[in-house]
């Protein structure tokens, strides 16, 4: 259904990894067709079954994220023997110093603010790693710009045309409606300590420590942003569009199918929801489509069964997969919205149609010795954007009736 890493030859860790998700996602569905069948039973339900299917099941989560961390580790291109450290830059992080720095690898200082443009190399080596946990932007299309706003202009209504003979008339058609989209970004922070036993360690690779300091703040800021950001001083997400139902949308408006039940699923036929989901953005959207969703939302719909009695979501088949509910790739993105009234905790669609992530090119690090001695403080800057660009590839499940 849609791309997915590859991996050639997974590792043993992968492996072992991977038959212990399988083996728990087998305990996992004993488990639960237990549960299911006290359900239907006299007995009614057990509460010491339905403790076991919780346990089992936060049991497969962790065996799940084990999976997805050795498998992003396994991707992970290797830039050990790359020449992404120059000795003016590994001077400057350890001693501030700045007589041999090379000024093609860092252009100059950053105004105002002091500090330094960071290598390309570096800033690529912190983008690689926040992308690896970021689930929105690894989904989603990502541009780069030198200008502070992103322009992007799209046809709202499409291009009209029309049948004609070869020497017949052309009358003219209706001409499209272009709207000028625009993703401004805005500036995310991350302020890693350094002490000074890190500093004077020669072994320590100071732009792989920074990097993996900053990574973790700047995609959890982001992440939230991408899903639920209202745009000001902060990328837009998705989710803060005006919403309608399926159907009824304007351009500028995310679309929504209701469960039918305010808070939950239906009781009878739950996956059907995530049918009408699957169907409401147009077929050219499907083809990319997956689901978006935190990882309470994937406990909830792991328990379903189609009409055959299979269970709709199944884990990955081979190191480097997503996991799928009903044939679908699902990404885990722990800023969408718990279940609950009027929620909207499930997305689906093509994200790298829909979605747009703007980078502005340049990381800046201001070291900082002073402020908070006997530590040195790295004030490292980017500057992120990001909105809807086709509302017409993503759509939502509203838990309304």
């Amino acid at each position: 259904m849609s791309r997915e890493t590859k991996m050639a030859v997974p590792s043993a860790d992968t492996r072992v990894a991977m038959a212990d998700m399988l083996a728990a996602f087998e305990h996992f569905k004993q488990a639960n067709d237990d549960r299911l069948d006290a359900l239907e039973s006299k007995t009614g339900a057990d509460p010491l079954i339905a403790d076991k299917v919780n346990r089992i099941d936060a049991a497969l989560n962790e065996a799940h994220s084990r999976l997805d961390r050795l498998s992003r580790e396994a991707a992970r291109p290797d830039l050990s023997g790359a020449d992404v450290k120059s000795a003016g830059w590994g001077g400057f992080l350890r001693t501030g110093e700045t007589p041999a720095l090379d000024q093609k690898a860092l252009s100059g200082q950053t105004g105002a603010q002091g500090g330094h443009v960071a290598p390309a190399e570096l800033e690529t080596r912190i983008e690689r790693l926040i992308r690896e946990v970021s689930p929105i932007r690894s989904i989603a299309t990502v541009k780069q710009t030198r200008s502070h706003t992103f322009k992007k202009p799209v046809s709202a209504g499409g291009a009209t045309g029309a049948w004609a003979a070869e020497t017949a008339s052309r009358p003219e058609t209706d001409a499209s409606s272009l709207e000028l989209l625009e993703f401004p970004t805005a500036e995310l922070y991350a302020m890693p300590a350094a002490t000074p036993a890190i500093l004077d360690d020669a072994l320590v690779d100071l732009e792989q420590w920074l990097a993996e300091e900053v990574r973790d703040v700047f995609a959890e800021a982001e992440g939230k942003a991408f899903v639920s950001g209202d745009g000001v001083n902060k990328p837009r997400g998705f989710l803060s569009y005006t919403m309608a139902e399926v159907g009824t949308e304007n351009w500028g408006e995310m679309g929504f199918v209701s469960t039918g039940v305010s808070g939950g699923f239906s009781a009878t036929d739950p996956a059907d929801a995530l049918i009408d989901l699957i169907y409401a953005p147009k077929t050219a959207y499907r083809a990319n489509g997956r689901f978006v969703m935190n990882r309470s939302t994937v406990s909830a719909v792991r328990k379903f069964k189609d009409a055959d009695g299979q269970y709709i979501w199944q884990p990955a088949q081979s190191a480097g997969q997503s996991a799928s509910l009903m044939g679908y790739p699902v990404t885990e993105a722990e800023d969408m919205p718990d279940i609950g009234a009027n929620s909207y905790s499930i997305a689906f669609g093509d994200f790298e149609r829909g979605y747009l992530v703007v980078d502005r090119q340049g990381v800046q690090v201001l070291r900082d010795p002073y402020s908070a001695k006997p530590y040195v403080l790295f004030y490292t800057t980017r500057r992120v954007g990001g909105g809807v660009q086709d509302f017409d590839a993503i759509k939502c499940l509203k838990f309304a009736a």
